[in-house]
């Protein structure tokens, strides 16, 4: 249970989520006609290429992607703030309430390269003349963290109601177009298999009691990467460059290490960073497990999610409570665990104190985050 700075008992309630996935569903098959041939490529990187996109098929096991962009001419026909405003109208629709009812927005993104901030252009977007708002950047945790800090403020009793959003467009930094191709690598490119777009949104609202509908609990983060490497990085210094330098050193491609070296940082002595992370955040909180019906990963791997569904047998949690939509509309990155939560809500029936438990791994420095979402009838 919370508790306000006025001494009255309050929940963050789930008042509605929303998400997008921009264009059409585009199938494995299509993945690199429609990001674009890298023709200019190292004749061993485009020989690299043709053999590892029947092993990556099987080894993701997506079969959809979604992209913001045209799959023919490959012009973009959204980016990350139209999509972001199109999720958030769809969570503002499903709370039943009006714009000017948010009193705070929290915008958790990737890489964050641009001024003003994702979270006040969303507020003028939204018409929302007067918020407060702030931006998080933590890759795939970002949203994790945004869920966090909103309901601390909600809390605390400063706000009412709270709209978190997320959103990623990949496809900028995956297509053709963007690489320096004469000097690509195979790191720079591994994550053209993996990556998509889209966007979530959640609206939360402080309320007395807990009864009909979700109610966060357990917000967890943590970083465990202080002395591991870095396994998905920019080559960007902690300074601007000019954008030509950028290019012509490669410093804009977004590259992931992988095999032996992602290995050994994710795989640890008793078990993966996700498990031990997810087993710190139980016993944190003395989460009953026997009252998790679901636990809900954004992992982009088809093996990494089976290895995981054998961990965490190990917490009482059985095999059939793992549920993922990556397969379906591939990974869009921070977005993907609110289009995961609104899938699963919607097509799935809850009981009275049954539990979702949500949890993930970002490798850029091995940052992880979770939270537990319970139903009340």
């Amino acid at each position: 249970m919370s508790v306000d700075t006025t001494g009255n008992n309050c929940y963050i309630k789930l008042a509605g989520i929303g998400s997008y996935l921009p264009g059409d569903p585009i199938p494995f098959s299509d993945l690199n006609r429609v990001l674009g041939e890298l023709d200019r490529a190292p004749l061993k990187i485009r020989k690299w290429i043709g053999t590892t996109t029947e092993i990556m098929q099987e080894l993701l096991g997506i079969e959809y992607y979604h992209y913001a962009m045209d799959p023919v001419t490959r012009e973009f026909t959204e980016d990350t703030m139209t999509m972001a405003e199109k999720a958030s109208r769809k969570a503002i629709d499903s709370a039943n309430i009006t714009t000017d009812q948010i009193d705070l927005i929290v915008y958790g993104g990737p890489y964050m390269f641009e001024m003003p901030s994702p979270s006040a252009k969303l507020q003028e977007m939204l018409g929302i003349s007067t918020c407060s708002e702030l931006s998080i950047h933590a890759n795939c945790t970002s949203v994790y963290k945004a869920l966090l800090v909103a309901s601390e403020l909600l809390q605390s009793g400063r706000y009412e109601t709270a709209l978190v959003a997320t959103s990623n467009m990949s496809s900028a930094t995956l297509r053709a177009e963007y690489y320096n191709q004469e000097i690509v690598s195979k790191e720079d490119l591994f994550l053209r298999w993996y990556l998509c777009d889209g966007a979530g949104a959640v609206v939360l609202r402080r309320v007395p009691e807990k009864r009909n509908g979700f109610f966060f609990d357990n917000l967890y983060m943590e970083s465990v990467g202080g002395k591991k490497k870095s396994a998905m990085y920019m080559r960007y210094p902690s300074y601007y460059v000019s954008p030509k330098e950028a290019y012509d050193l490669g410093y804009h491609h977004l590259a992931q290490a992988f095999q032996n070296e992602l290995s050994k940082n994710f795989h640890e002595e008793g078990g993966t960073v996700f498990y031990k992370g997810l087993r710190r955040m139980i016993e944190k909180y003395s989460i009953d497990t026997n009252a998790v019906s679901c636990l809900q990963i954004n992992m982009p791997t088809k093996h990494v999610v089976n290895l995981i569904m054998e961990e965490v047998g190990g917490l009482g949690i059985t095999k059939d409570k793992v549920y993922t939509s990556i397969r379906q509309s591939g990974y869009a990155g921070p977005p993907a665990a609110i289009i995961s939560l609104d899938n699963l809500i919607q097509n799935r029936t809850f009981t009275d104190k049954e539990c979702i438990l949500s949890f993930v791994t970002e490798v850029s420095k091995f940052l992880q985050a979770g939270f537990t979402l319970q139903y009340c009838s």
